[in-house]
């Protein structure tokens, strides 16, 4: 039975993922906020009611942003919640990055800055948080209790835009994710995350890919004898060719670190030795993190099946249609790209697997983020690799209990995935 709260991945699909092109119009998906009461298909054969002891958390606008001109994409001020730690956990402090893709063009940018991605005009005020961000230690025992921050997400370029590249011809389109990412770090360490003794930086998505990027600022940011690390959840995207061999995600990624001047965020020694779009994929981003880093992806991930395997466009016959809306409508022969597309996944987290510090939980669902929600992230119904869930996985490895790199079987061999499913009616 499928879960409830667990179909409103489809419903986001269709309202909130921000808008690109890559010679036709992809949409990309923004995994935000609330579930509603819609359906993926799951095999787990238990269902979730909502926790009634939720609360919603108000958002904070960075008022001290116009000083320093850091605006979303529509120019106005972006923001944050914030929820307060408490006893052991008053020191500590984790921070999570919003997701919802990137824009690429003028045009994908002038839609985007009308949405709650581009403009904290259309941010909801309140919101839940669960999962990795909940204050109830049965959804996450390791860190319910420290200060618990999401970053809202409004540059269109996992807040590393710069307005240099803004253009000069009266477009009003504000490039200023760096500066929005150094703002809110700044009020935050005002308010107590300077003196943090454990801190963990995490995000979701574009907001995964964020992360990476400002892993070891991060980390220069707080006091050297505190415990820091980073946690990329589903923000592994992956520089593969589609399935008519373009190099589609990468031509994309290219035109978004053209338009907003992205490479000055960019590990300098990468760019020096490589185009600098290439500086922005995953795999070429952590050979120079220093920061002890996780990995939380699926190895289908249905965002990269979607956009990077097979993206509009690439099926005209509509070989895939089904396939990529749903793992379990796949053949053999899809099947068998699938597995080498997890193949290129496993490959490009090599380094990783061999870093001591490092830890990494790649299941074999066909989901996307899933470190905020508490059905994924640590339930009794949460997806598991050797019976641990993506909560205590992550905990092992940052409290240093144990070695944590959980690789999982190949599609279908674990029954606790959860596995969207596209192609049911809404």
């Amino acid at each position: 039975m499928a879960n409830p709260r667990l179909r409103g991945w489809r419903k986001w699909a269709k309202k909130d993922w921000a808008i690109a092109a890559v010679g036709f119009t992809i949409i990309l998906f923004a995994l935000t906020l609330l579930f509603d009461s819609r359906n993926p298909t799951s095999s787990s054969s238990s269902t979730f009611n909502l926790p009634s002891n939720r609360h919603l958390i108000p958002l904070t606008s960075l008022h001290r942003a116009k000083a320093t001109g850091a605006f979303c994409l529509d120019g106005s001020l972006p923001g944050y919640h914030f929820q307060k730690g408490f006893g052991s956990g008053s020191n500590n402090w984790l921070l999570h990055i919003e997701g919802g893709g990137w824009c690429n063009s003028i045009e994908t940018c002038e839609i985007r800055k009308r949405t709650a991605l581009g403009s904290s005009k259309d941010m909801d005020p309140l919101i839940p948080f669960d999962g990795i961000l909940s204050h109830q230690p049965s959804q996450n025992p390791d860190f319910y209790n420290w200060n618990i921050v999401k970053m809202r997400y409004c540059d269109g370029a996992s807040l590393a835009g710069h307005p240099e590249s803004e253009f000069k011809n009266g477009t009003k389109l504000f490039f200023r994710g760096q500066l929005i990412w150094e703002a809110i770090m700044s009020e935050l360490l005002s308010l107590g995350l300077s003196k943090a003794k454990q801190a963990l930086l995490t995000g979701c998505s574009a907001g995964g890919l964020a992360t990476l990027i400002h892993c070891d600022d991060f980390r220069a940011h707080l006091p050297k004898d505190a415990t820091v690390k980073c946690l990329a959840d589903a923000g592994f995207f992956l520089d593969e060719p589609d399935i008519l061999g373009n190099r589609t995600m990468s031509d994309f990624y290219h035109d978004v670190v053209q338009l907003q001047g992205v490479a000055k965020s960019l590990h300098k020694k990468c760019i020096t030795e490589m185009e600098p779009s290439k500086c922005i994929f995953p795999q070429q981003i952590i050979e120079n993190i220093r920061t002890p880093l996780f990995v939380v992806n699926p190895a289908y991930d249905f965002w990269q099946i979607q956009h990077v395997l097979v993206p509009a466009g690439s099926d005209p016959d509509g070989y895939w249609r089904r396939c990529r809306l749903s793992i379990q409508k796949c053949d053999s022969t899809q099947i068998e790209n699938l597995q080498g597309f997890r193949s290129s996944l496993l490959k490009a987290l090599s380094k990783l697997q061999h870093d001591k510090e490092g830890g990494m939980f790649i299941n074999s669902c066909f989901v996307h983020c899933q470190t905020w929600m508490a059905e994924t992230w640590h339930s009794s119904n949460s997806p598991r690799i050797n019976n641990k869930t993506i909560a205590e996985s992550v905990g092992d490895w940052y409290f240093n209990r144990k070695v944590t790199k959980e690789v999982d079987c190949p599609y279908p061999c674990n029954p606790t995935c959860y596995h969207m499913d596209f192609t049911q009616p809404s």
